[in-house]
């Protein structure tokens, strides 16, 4: 991957991680990736084409894998992960005291399949909220 096509995710995503929303600022030793939303496995044409890239912490990234659905844990029901591209985060979470919640099934079977209130995610989220009083 080109390190132009790197820079245009990343400015794209605002240096957060278009997942769980921490910034990269937060984990400064740890640098974000450029992850497939579709995995290169299952769409090989999508491997240099923007929209099918996301930028993303490396434990979302590692959570997520290949996976492209998840079992909402409110209805049990299979569900599609959140797609930075089609879909809009407000939509679908919301931060409160650190913790992500979501509000569909689609928020919902991502935050649990991507692990996204560990307890070191949720410290760094805290953290990173209190210094900046963002949200």
């Amino acid at each position: 991957m080109s390190k132009r096509l790197r820079e245009l995710v990343r400015r794209r995503a605002g240096d957060r991680c278009e997942y769980c929303h921490l910034p990269q600022q937060a984990t400064p030793f740890v640098s974000f990736h450029v992850e497939h939303i579709i995995a290169k496995q299952h769409v090989s044409a999508a491997t240099k084409d923007p929209q099918y890239l996301a930028l993303s912490c490396d434990r979302c990234n590692a959570h997520k894998g290949p996976n492209l659905t998840s079992i909402d844990p409110d209805s049990g029901q299979i569900s599609v992960l959140f797609d930075p591209r089609k879909h809009t985060w407000d939509e679908h979470f919301e931060v409160c005291e650190g913790i992500v919640a979501g509000k569909t099934g689609i928020g919902r079977a991502t935050v649990r399949l991507l692990n996204m209130n560990a307890p070191r995610r949720v410290e760094l989220r805290l953290e990173w909220l209190q210094g900046t009083g963002d949200k």
